[in-house]
């Protein structure tokens, strides 16, 4: 699923594109996804887009309308398939092609989503405000004292609470995993037991980690592609995500996998000593998801 490094590269992506353009008119295709469709093709024709920026794990496509006095936003979270970018008109739609909206220069901004797993809302005024509220600090903008307040407030495993998104808003299971094991934290420390300069290692470690990432256009796991279109290439410099039994960069040791916070968390056993509270951590295990035959989740837990 995407993460702040790949929304903040789709949404610098489609600043550059589409930023003060203006929509003539919208087409949906399937809506279960979207929180209110009846306003998005009632509210988005007309609506000028002022700017795109991320805003955690979501996109906000920033709106504005000549008769409107509220700021207004269309909310986009791609799940785990979703892509958006303007493409020519002439160009035929690709398959789960979810919303075309046709823009004043000819060309059309499509979401395409084969899974629908993401999220689709426009907000107004205090809805939007609200929406926003409920999210925690930005890991790239938070002062370095106020992280180690919000981690050391918290009794529960520090892997948890970089994942909550009411604590930090964008990190998710990738970055989580690299930043501990940059600053040499195992996953499952409880965060409240973390000593301050351990927490400023780790707030560094994320920032270097996420800022490098943004460079390189994200994480491409499977099916991230960035606003023209394009993969990133940060998999290519992962030190711990999905190295399940390959050598650790620092030390050799093989890199295990772990279940925490009910996802899987990869780590140096040797240069992320395990607490003594990690006894309750779950060995990772195959999950058979929806769709997934057991033999198919074989290969794909030994290829991780």
């Amino acid at each position: 699923m995407p993460e702040l490094p790949e929304v903040e590269t789709v949404a610098r992506g489609l600043q550059r594109e589409i930023a003060g353009r203006r929509v003539v008119s919208v087409t949906l295709g399937k809506t279960d996804f979207m929180d209110n469709p009846g306003e998005i093709e009632r509210q988005l024709p007309g609506a000028e887009i002022r700017a795109v920026e991320r805003y955690g794990k979501f996109m906000l496509l920033r709106l504005q309308h000549a008769e409107a006095a509220e700021e207004s936003a269309l909310l986009v979270h791609l799940g785990m398939t979703g892509a958006m970018m303007p493409r020519p008109v002439s160009e035929p739609h690709a398959k789960h092609t979810h919303l075309v909206a046709l823009l004043d220069d000819g060309r059309e901004l499509r979401y395409v989503d084969p899974r629908r797993f993401g999220r689709m809302a426009m907000l107004a005024g205090e809805a939007l405000q609200a929406e926003l509220r409920r999210f925690g600090a930005d890991p790239l903008e938070v002062p370095v004292e106020e992280f180690v307040q919000r981690i050391r407030a918290r009794r529960a495993r520090i892997k948890a609470l970089l994942l909550d998104q009411q604590v930090l808003r964008g990190v998710g299971n990738i970055y989580a995993d690299e930043s501990l094991w940059k600053a040499k934290i195992h996953p499952a420390q409880l965060g409240a037991r973390l000593q301050p300069e351990q927490l400023e290692k780790l707030y560094r470690a994320l920032k270097q980690i996420l800022e490098k990432a943004i460079v390189l256009r994200g994480s491409s796991i499977s099916d991230f592609l960035d606003a023209e279109g394009e993969p990133g290439e940060y998999q290519l410099h992962h030190k711990a995500y999905g190295r399940e039994g390959k050598g650790c960069y620092r030390c050799r040791t093989p890199i295990r996998r772990i279940v925490v916070a009910g996802r899987s968390s990869y780590f140096c056993p040797n240069c992320q000593k395990s607490p003594r509270s990690a006894k309750r951590a779950r060995r990772a295990k195959p999950v058979f998801g929806r769709g997934t035959s057991k033999g198919a989740a074989k290969v794909a837990s030994r290829k991780r």
